[in-house]
């Protein structure tokens, strides 16, 4: 006899999942005095009823002393602080609770196990913030900004990030939007209504008011290079033949003797990241393997991944002996470098008072002037190094009197939108019709609207949230 199985898979739409009950931990694993569980959802008071009956309810936005114990067995398992917070004043716009526990692992854990054993599941990356954004407590651009102050590793970059979270974004997108759909309230009209094309006068006064919006929109996109450098850093990366100093150099700009450091050429022989702060900028700096032809297989190889760093980054820092004329050597590496954005640094100067215009062959590679000179020894021109390494790139507006865009996300869709605004605007200039001015303009509300998530797709949301942390 044949045996016949039949499967059935349950498949859970989004609506599903975001009606059940979520838990995770909210606080980083490992210990602390402090763990904090948090759980958003309907069936909250059916779980902590089971979990603290004796201290459930509890009034809302009051921190209360519970025992945690285990309904099936009676076991006690921890003494928190519950507060809880009723749908629809809660981050999430659902009912929420947070248990502030001791922070053992192993406690955490065993409550975790008894919540989700009692009916709720455990939460997705970013689903507490994203269940905020479906029950309209923020827009997307303001949750985004949650995930950008968490991860903020400057003053600046938190600044810059409470402000999107506050929605000074939206509130700069929203006359924009306005504009547009008045523009759009006018050009319908005529289409439906107007036999004839539009009026020259009428047609001149649209095109100055999408003209207006095109250039508020590109206002807030320049503003994108300076947010980028605040919100992600610039990677710099240190170039050279053996033994000029790069590794003394690294340590020096560090403060740390993170790598490293012999009379013998050739130590480094692979590179070394470190992350340091240059006026409230992330620099992201690689020491690498001098650059130059070599039979050992193992620096080979070292030397191949500098290559690589070095055409990642943003800076190169060719960094050149004061001791020692310019050698093949140091052309080789220029040879490789000099397409990269770079800053020539002439290291070793506690030991040669010689000035940039005195060292021989110099200038082939740059004038002269330009040239930092420093001691990775006595730290003499560190601090003029710094200010170059800044003053590279443009002006970063780092104080409260600038809003910035910091997401590339965000940028694309403004330089979108501007270019539909602009095509829409030579469309009237070449005398099309309104159907086809109409489409560049609800493409370019289409752009802003997914910006604050008016407009997002369900798989542009999944994309976006799973870079946020669990708990949050």
């Amino acid at each position: 006899m044949r045996a016949v199985f039949f499967f059935i898979f349950r498949v859970e739409t989004a609506d599903q999942r975001m009606n059940q009950t979520i838990a995770a931990l909210a606080t980083p694993t490992g210990r602390s005095g402090i763990g904090v569980i948090r759980m958003s959802g309907g069936d909250i008071s059916a779980i902590m009823e089971r979990i603290a009956p004796k201290a459930w309810p509890s009034k809302p936005r009051y921190a209360k002393l519970a025992e945690i114990s285990d309904p099936e067995t009676g076991e006690l398992i921890d003494t928190a602080i519950i507060t809880s917070f009723r749908a629809p004043n809660s981050f999430t716009g659902e009912d929420v609770v947070e248990l502030s526990c001791h922070g053992s692992p192993v406690v955490l854990r065993r409550i975790l196990d008894l919540v989700f054993r009692l009916g709720a599941r455990p939460a997705a990356a970013g689903e507490f913030t994203l269940r905020a954004l479906s029950n309209n407590k923020m827009d997307l651009s303001e949750a985004e900004a949650v995930r950008d102050l968490i991860d903020a590793g400057t003053t600046a970059a938190a600044r810059q990030a409470i402000r999107q979270m506050r929605g000074e974004f939206s509130h700069r997108l929203t006359p924009i939007k306005d504009e547009l759909l008045d523009v759009i309230v006018v050009l319908e009209s005529a289409l439906e209504f107007v036999e004839d094309d539009l009026p020259v006068a009428a047609a001149e006064e649209i095109k100055s008011r999408l003209a207006a919006c095109e250039k508020d929109l590109g206002k807030l996109a320049a503003t994108f290079d300076s947010g980028r450098l605040i919100r992600d850093g610039i990677r710099v990366a240190l170039a050279g033949r053996p033994n000029v100093g790069k590794s003394s150099l690294f340590n020096a700009l560090l403060g740390d003797e993170r790598a490293i450091v012999t009379e013998i050429a050739g130590t480094t022989r692979d590179e070394i990241r470190e992350r340091f702060v240059i006026g409230d900028v992330p620099i992201y700096l690689t020491d690498t393997a001098g650059l130059r032809d070599t039979g050992d297989a193992i620096e080979r190889i070292g030397v191949e991944r500098s290559r690589r760093a070095i055409a990642d980054s943003d800076l190169c820092l060719f960094v050149i002996d004061a001791v020692e004329k310019i050698s093949n050597a140091d052309r080789e590496v220029f040879f490789e470098i000099k397409d990269i954005p770079h800053l020539i640094v002439i290291n070793k100067i506690d030991k040669s008072h010689a000035s940039a215009a005195e060292i021989r062959g110099l200038e082939e590679f740059a004038d002269t002037a330009t040239a930092i000179r420093v001691s990775a020894l006595t730290g003499e021109g560190l601090d003029d190094l710094k200010s170059a390494i800044i003053g590279h790139f443009r002006p970063i507006e780092s104080n409260t009197e600038g809003f910035l865009v910091t997401d590339a996300r965000h940028y694309d869709l403004l330089n979108r939108a501007a270019a539909e605004i602009d095509a829409a605007i030579e469309s009237l200039e070449a005398g099309m019709s309104e159907e086809i001015v109409l489409v560049g303009l609800h493409n370019a509300l289409g752009y802003l609207g997914s910006i604050t998530g008016e407009t997002s797709t369900e798989e542009m949301l999944s994309r976006i949230f799973s870079t946020f942390c669990i708990g949050k």
